[in-house]
């Protein structure tokens, strides 16, 4: 059946945790270990969580990196009918380099505990396939390539974005911009998530500087 263009991509930007299913090492090997998490979307939409060595699911990731993961957006509350997406693919974990630690901060700051503590890491997700159920007759299988085509945004061009966003005069004091792309903007309005969708993906800078400004623009009337 039909998908919905990006539907996938922008609900992977909409939920804020998802379900990760491993493979069990014990007490019963090859069982699946299913978890909830906090995660983010890296610049390529692909799920990154951060994760205690100690947790079952990391000794399974080191074990079988193979791991499904499910995210839902239902903000009624009504999983049925809301949105969710189906993820098979493996998980590799990644340094914690500045530009993973402040976007994953970006959506989780209260995640900085953690990373003080010195025993937790990144892992992120290549997704082969994907199942995506949008509501009747949108729904089906991707290939994890289909995702988004399009060349990610560096960090540098993203923290760019994100302090013209800051510091744009007509910016309520209430919107904090957390993340953008090329289809979209994730922020946070009087302390609720939510992802302002462009009409169209933007591939240059100068137009995805325009689609910032119009989110914040939209947010102050």
């Amino acid at each position: 059946m039909k998908i919905p263009a990006h539907a996938p991509l922008h609900l992977l930007h909409q939920a804020a945790a998802g379900t990760l299913a491993t493979h069990s090492r014990e007490p019963q090997a090859g069982f699946p270990y299913p978890s909830v998490l906090p995660f983010a979307p890296d610049a390529q939409h692909r799920p990154t969580i951060l994760v205690s060595r100690l947790a079952e699911h990391t000794r399974n990731l080191q074990a079988d990196a193979r791991a499904g993961f499910v995210a839902v957006h239902a903000p009624d509350g009504d999983v049925l009918n809301g949105q969710r997406v189906t993820l098979l693919g493996a998980f590799d974990q990644v340094d914690a380099t500045p530009g993973v630690v402040d976007r994953y901060l970006r959506y989780h700051p209260d995640a900085e505990r953690y990373l003080a503590l010195g025993d937790f890491s990144f892992w992120v997700m290549t997704p082969e396939r994907l199942r995506y159920i949008g509501g009747f007759g949108a729904m089906g299988w991707l290939d994890g390539t289909e995702l988004d085509p399009l060349e990610p945004l560096s960090h540098e061009d993203e923290r760019a974005l994100i302090e013209i966003a800051a510091r744009y005069p007509q910016r309520p004091a209430a919107l904090d911009v957390i993340g953008i792309d090329r289809y979209g903007v994730d922020l946070t309005f009087d302390g609720t998530r939510s992802r302002f969708i462009f009409e169209a993906a933007f591939e240059d800078i100068e137009s995805l500087r325009a689609g910032v400004v119009d989110c914040i623009e939209r947010h102050a009337q």
